[in-house]
């Protein structure tokens, strides 16, 4: 069965985050979009550009996400694009709804950042890079040290460091919240 992820990210995004989570979905097979604030081009705190090179599909607006799309969602880190993200209502609504239809969605460094305003961390275990810790236990998370978590179809995780561990949480964990 084919997968769909959509990467959600903005200007100043951790350029790490989004081309080793774009690559990684594309080598499993998966079709992945990735959303920008207005389908705009970004570009990312060291310089990487989006969309990223000539194969790449056409960025997607915020406007255009569908729960019904997508069995996953990656919300990438980088403090300046998360924060910038977490503002836009059609983003929260998005990542709320994507939580309430029991789909994998998955926050990266600062990514949770989108997790915390869009309230679908509340209750659930997670871990949180120390920058934003505060943010993830006042939003009502337990926060565990750790590299990931898996919280049921919550990921998290705390450094851009771990992302094969992440990655390959949102494979297994959408394996599982799919059967």
């Amino acid at each position: 069965m084919s997968r769909s992820a959509v990467i959600i990210t903005g200007a100043g995004f951790q350029d790490h985050d989004v081309v080793f989570t774009y690559y990684r979905l594309l080598e499993e097979g998966w079709h992945v979009d990735v959303a920008t604030k207005n389908g705009a081009p970004v570009t990312g705190k060291y310089g990487i550009p989006l969309p990223m090179d000539k194969t790449a599909r056409p960025l997607i607006g915020y406007e255009d996400l569908s729960v019904d799309q997508y069995d996953a969602v990656i919300l990438t880190g980088g403090h300046e694009a998360p924060d910038r993200v977490r503002q836009d209502k059609n983003v929260l609504d998005f990542v709320a709804g994507m939580d309430k239809a029991g789909k994998v969605v998955a926050g990266l460094c600062h990514g949770p950042w989108i997790m915390v305003s869009a309230g679908v961390l509340k209750g659930r275990k997670a871990c949180a890079y120390i920058g934003l810790r505060d943010d993830v236990i006042n939003a009502g998370a337990h926060v565990v040290d750790s590299d990931v978590i898996v919280d049921g179809n919550i990921i998290t995780c705390s450094y851009y460091g771990y992302m094969g561990a992440f990655m390959r949480s949102v494979f297994e964990t959408v394996e599982k919240v799919s059967a």
